[in-house]
């Protein structure tokens, strides 16, 4: 049986059918025989930014084993293209595909900042920490021209409300100074995302992100500012990146991170097809003991929804990086620790500004 052929550039080899809707696209045999003949793409190639105005930003997560309580996303789908990536399911909501869509289809929320602003303001608000990234980076490439996320920075440190980010881009250097003024309120934490040390695996694993070494020079960069850096060595995937735990561990912690944190991947709804179609073209030699080692860590399955084993897996492979995180963290993070953030401040600038008058 011939190899298909492995398509630089994107994560997803592929568009998965919708769950939600009744019609399938498929791609047959006779119209790639005329794109070929007639010289013409059998698809977009190029990114797509369209806009969007939901009625909401701020989510409640209500998850017991995600570590967040709020989170906000100024752009759904991610043009990074990580192929493990758990939001991929969430781009079937919008009528489109978990697969290259999620990629190339990038939805952009204009109206974010109004929005959150408009939350803050709300009475009945009290401050919670919100997650900026809890589902897709909010410094993909789509913020360097839309510049959302530094919109909403903007608004949070101007009520003084406790913000945390997830990205793996080195383009949140570009809002330091946003984030040096939250930070001396103690109003933001920084999440930085490493997968692995080899360029070589980042590209197939992550093909659009920032290089390896650019995002331990943000780490440092941001800690030589104070601001605290947690390292998310997320996600730990067997018999790929789960050998270099704590390497990454030590890397993260000589660049300044106070903190790191890991998850076994998981594969749930679409991703697993999307994955084992990926890795069978990436990584064939390996394809199959990857896809065994992975279900081996949740109960037989690639699909694990259980709350409290999902994230950190089970089984001896499971057992063993939990070992080696636990190893790292006595021998790299003595004495380090990533910081509450301050919700005390907001109350008093719930209208923009500080209540002169007796709080009123």
């Amino acid at each position: 049986m011939k190899q298909k052929k492995y398509v630089k550039g994107r994560g997803a080899q592929q568009n998965t059918p919708n769950k939600f809707l009744k019609h399938i696209h498929e791609i047959r045999s006779d119209f790639l025989d005329f794109c070929a003949k007639e010289g013409e793409a059998v698809s977009q190639r190029k990114t797509q930014y369209l806009p969007v105005f939901p009625k909401s930003i701020v989510n409640k997560v209500t998850s017991p084993d995600v570590g967040m309580e709020y989170s906000m996303n100024p752009y759904q789908g991610c043009e990074h293209g990580c192929i493990y990536c758990y939001a991929r399911n969430t781009h079937e909501y919008w009528g489109l595909s978990a697969g290259l869509d999620f990629e190339r289809q990038i939805l952009i929320k204009k109206n974010a900042a109004s929005l959150l602003e408009s939350k803050l303001k709300n009475s009945k608000w009290k401050a919670n920490t919100i997650v900026l990234s809890g589902n897709t980076d909010c410094y993909q490439p789509a913020e360097q021209e839309y510049k959302i996320t530094r919109a909403c920075l903007e608004v949070f440190l101007k009520y003084r409300h406790p913000v945390g980010i997830i990205t793996k881009n080195s383009l949140i250097l570009r809002d330091l100074d946003l984030l040096k003024e939250l930070n001396t309120y103690g109003l933001v934490g920084v999440n930085i995302s490493i997968t692995t040390l080899s360029e070589n695996t980042r590209r197939i694993l992550e093909p659009r992100t920032a290089t390896i070494k650019k995002r331990l020079e943000t780490i440092k960069a941001l800690t030589e500012n104070k601001i605290p850096v947690n390292a998310m060595l997320a996600p730990i995937i067997p018999g790929i990146n789960s050998h270099e735990l704590i390497k990454l561990s030590k890397a993260a912690a000589d660049y300044g991170a106070s903190s790191f944190g890991y998850t076994i991947v998981r594969l749930n709804g679409a991703i697993g097809h999307i994955f084992s179609d990926w890795i069978n073209k990436a990584m064939p030699d390996k394809a199959e003991k990857v896809l065994n080692l992975i279900a081996s860590c949740h109960g037989g399955t690639l699909n694990d929804s259980r709350f409290g084993l999902r994230n950190t897996g089970e089984g001896k492979i499971a057992h063993q990086i939990k070992e080696m995180a636990r190893l790292a963290k006595l021998k790299y993070y003595k004495g380090r620790k990533f910081p509450k953030l301050n919700r005390e401040l907001h109350n008093e600038y719930k209208h923009g500004q500080w209540n002169l008058f007796n709080g009123q």
